[in-house]
């Protein structure tokens, strides 16, 4: 038998930053995004043999372990060895032969929550085989347990209930990790318009979060006021977002994107750099009117809002950078996982 899943990424629109702790433990976190249709893909194939074969090409880990019933976390492929081991713990599963196999439309790092769709995605595939009892919040809750707790990866919340239920979302982060998902329905045409209005460029860099993140965290136990300042700002920011993209208000949404990217910027010194820079005025200068990099910044994707017709010379301009302008649409289904019991191999 074969089980294979898939996850979509997401953009991050408003309000990213105040779903980490400690500031969305202190004064709650509030946080507008939505999937698209670029998506992380895991497939599992039972094999009769004592081993686990793992085929990571994120992680470019290509390792057979020996079965059991947990497996070193030793730095490779380490999103796939921390969810097996806490479902073999949780669900006190009998291991067996299998050979898993994960990758990702878009590279790790690169603001669209690749990391937490993975162990999303890796989840589910689980869930599909052993036939757990998982629904999407317990689904996000396991993978953000996994990611920021048993392997201790710096990030926020949001990306492992983005994951799973897809969508545009309105999500709210409260103390002791309550999170409350509030799905929008957005009118076809406020999707399509927006669709038409956003650039997608790839700067050509990932980028570690951890630093960032670590900075952030460190400004608000310090108590910098500024840097709270600009996060309740940034807060705010999904609010009123979420008010314009109700109405189909592109014009708002911009002037919320911009303001939010520039509040942003002051949460940590290395959210912008040179080449994020460069990329803007490029953009700017040939007709973006905002833009906002997507995730923690420091690289990966940048949002840019143009108008429908000057699309074609920004996207022409932006490809005089190394980087690239990746096309994309948004989508309404979260995480899920399917069986295949009799397979036509197309090719080996």
């Amino acid at each position: 038998m074969i089980i294979r899943s898939k996850s979509p990424l997401r953009l991050g629109l408003a309000g990213g930053g105040s779903d980490v702790s400690p500031y969305s433990d202190l004064y709650g976190g509030l946080v507008l995004n939505a999937t698209i249709n670029l998506y992380a893909y895991c497939t599992i194939e039972e094999i009769d043999s004592d081993e686990i074969i793992i085929n990571s090409y994120d992680a470019d880990c290509f390792k057979s372990y020996p079965l059991a019933p947990s497996l070193a976390v030793d730095g490779e492929a380490s999103l796939i060895k921390g969810t097996y081991n806490r479902i073999v713990r949780d669900f006190n599963i009998t291991p067996r032969g299998f050979k898993i196999t994960t990758f990702n439309d878009a590279p790790i790092g690169s603001g669209l929550g690749t990391s937490s769709a993975m162990v999303v995605c890796i989840l589910k595939a689980f869930i599909e085989w052993l036939s757990l009892p998982l629904g999407d919040y317990e689904t996000a809750r396991l993978a953000y347990e996994i990611e920021r707790k048993d392997l201790a990866l710096k990030g926020g919340k949001q990306d492992q209930y983005t994951a799973a239920f897809g969508g545009f979302n309105f999500m709210e982060f409260h103390k002791d990790d309550l999170v409350i998902v509030n799905p929008l329905k957005i009118k076809r045409w406020i999707v399509d318009e927006l669709e038409n209005h956003i650039v997608l460029y790839f700067t050509g860099a990932s980028r570690s979060s951890a630093k960032i993140i670590n900075e952030q965290r460190e400004n608000t136990i310090r108590g910098n006021n500024d840097a709270i300042e600009a996060m309740h700002a940034i807060k705010q920011s999904a609010i009123d977002m979420k008010h314009a993209l109700l109405k189909g208000d592109m014009g708002a949404f911009a002037e919320i994107l911009g303001k939010g990217w520039e509040n942003k910027k002051k949460m940590a010194g290395a959210i912008s750099n040179p080449m994020i820079q460069e990329a803007f005025d490029v953009a700017l200068q040939a007709g973006a009117v905002s833009g906002k990099v997507s995730g923690a910044g420091g690289g990966g994707f940048i949002m840019f809002m143009v108008q429908p017709t000057k699309r074609p010379l920004v996207i022409n301009a932006l490809k005089r950078l190394p980087g690239f302008v990746m096309p994309f649409q948004f989508t309404e289904g979260g995480a899920h996982g399917w069986k295949i019991y009799d397979t036509d191999k197309v090719s080996k």
